[in-house]
């Protein structure tokens, strides 16, 4: 007699050898004991004792059990086809859309459309998916629908990775764009810095002065030098108003700051202000044979104190002003740069133009910046410097002056910048063109008198008086 055996206990490879065995024997369930080619089957409703257990009753035969087994092993495989048709339908919805999105941008409106179908479809094949597994309607060919589903998702994501690869693509175009955008821009800006240092350097290196000597010395020369200096000073200003703008500055309130309580006719005769400004602080101290109140060994003798000066002018004229602070940093043409380079620009400009204090940092230390902004101040202050030499190289040297706020303008000694101050005036009450402020001073020169450029305005008058 054979003891049967709980189905619990028994393991995958033993269950399918004893499958194959029932389907050899086409072992039948049946009541009792039945002959089998010599081998007797116990009965099915009985379980053999054990240890001292009570008889239980068997719930069937073997090839119920095995039956069971075939069937569970069936559904398993047929879940994972399912499963596995759920995740691929899944990944080419996920293509569809990617290929949908690329298509927005640029806009593609044929591959728009063809996209949108596809996710349309793969949703529904994902409904019919749904249905399947609630009606328990499973693929009777689990193995090939397994395969199908591998290949299918592989070719959605090669086809996302496709769709990930053009979009990079057309990311790389739009950077290979932006760079010939900033090439293209920083070749203009370079164009234009070299615009604005010709415009700095319109005196070239004064070359018209080259074959002057001092005895053939006249006003006419200082007029010269005095012009081009002048010219250099409102190029320097644009560039500072330029960065001032670029740094958020508000030129109206620094205008304002300058030159109070001044009407401007036009709003761009607010750059009269800062020229103002510039030349004041460089002018400081013109009246000094040194540039400062601060005494200098000097000749004695007035001809050759003339003559010194006038060899400074020479020496410096032809030379760019980088170039011989560089060769000789303890001049004292490179003691003026550092002195009105600290007046004229203050810490919290500087700081607001570069982000920092290095400019000034190296000037304090002896040295000079190696940088466009720098080097443009220095051929301004390059101008106001030969001018000054040019101006105690004549006997008597040349004298400075400015006029006050609230003169009244005069032809001899003024110069006017607004022609709209000599307009007729529109309102009721009475008033007088006088100064509002001075922007260039005026330099006298023995009997000859070189104006000064003044800002005029419009200022009331007392009828009474």
């Amino acid at each position: 007699m054979m003891e049967s055996v709980k189905p619990s206990a028994m393991t995958p490879a033993k269950s399918k050898l004893a499958r194959t065995f029932a389907k050899v024997l086409h072992i039948r369930a049946v009541s009792g004991v039945a002959p089998v080619d010599g081998v007797q089957k116990v009965k099915p409703q009985e379980k053999v004792i054990k240890d001292g257990q009570k008889p239980v009753k068997s719930k069937g035969s073997w090839s119920q059990l095995f039956d069971k087994d075939d069937k569970d092993d069936e559904y398993k495989v047929a879940m994972e086809a399912l499963l596995a048709k759920i995740f691929a339908t899944i990944s080419s919805v996920k293509a569809a859309y990617s290929q949908l999105q690329y298509a927005q941008s640029p806009y593609d409106a044929e591959c728009i459309q063809s996209a949108d179908y596809s996710v349309v479809k793969e949703l529904k094949n994902l409904s019919e998916l749904k249905q399947c597994y609630f009606k328990k309607q499973f693929d009777f060919s689990p193995e090939k629908t397994l395969v199908s589903a591998e290949i299918q998702e592989l070719k959605s994501l090669l086809k996302t990775y496709e769709i990930m690869g053009k979009k990079l693509e057309f990311q790389l175009r739009l950077k290979d764009s932006e760079i010939i955008f900033l090439k293209e821009k920083l070749e203009e800006n370079n164009k234009q810095n070299k615009l604005i240092e010709k415009r700095l350097n319109q005196s070239g290196q004064l070359s018209m002065l080259d074959n002057l000597h001092f005895s053939g010395l006249s006003p006419s020369h200082f007029i010269t030098v005095l012009r081009h200096a002048v010219k250099s000073i409102r190029g320097f200003v644009r560039l500072m108003i330029d960065e001032m703008k670029t740094a958020g500055w508000d030129i109206d309130a620094a205008a304002n700051s300058i030159q109070p309580n001044v009407v401007y006719y036009k709003a761009d005769h607010k750059c009269f202000a800062f020229e103002s400004f510039v030349c004041r602080e460089l002018f400081n101290a013109f009246h000094y044979p040194n540039y400062s109140p601060a005494n200098e060994s000097l000749p004695e003798r007035k001809k050759k104190k003339q003559q010194l000066f006038f060899e400074r002018f020479t020496e410096l004229k032809s030379v760019k002003a980088k170039d011989y602070l560089s060769r000789k940093p303890k001049s004292s043409f490179a003691k003026f740069c550092r002195v009105k380079y600290l007046q004229v620009i203050h810490p919290k400009m500087e700081s607001s133009f570069f982000g920092n204090l290095n400019h000034r940092n190296l000037v304090n230390s002896g040295e000079f910046p190696d940088t466009g902004f720098f080097a443009s101040f220095a051929e301004m202050a390059k101008r106001v410097w030969l001018l000054h030499c040019l101006a105690f190289s004549f006997q008597p040297e040349a004298a400075i002056f400015q006029v006050n706020k609230g003169t009244r303008f005069s032809e001899v000694y003024m110069e006017s910048l607004d022609d709209e101050a000599f307009l007729p005036s529109d309102k009721t009450q009475e008033s007088d063109t006088r100064v509002a402020f001075t922007v260039v001073p005026g330099f006298r020169i023995g009997k000859t008198v070189l104006q000064c450029q003044v800002y005029l305005s419009q200022f009331q008058t007392n009828p009474n008086h």
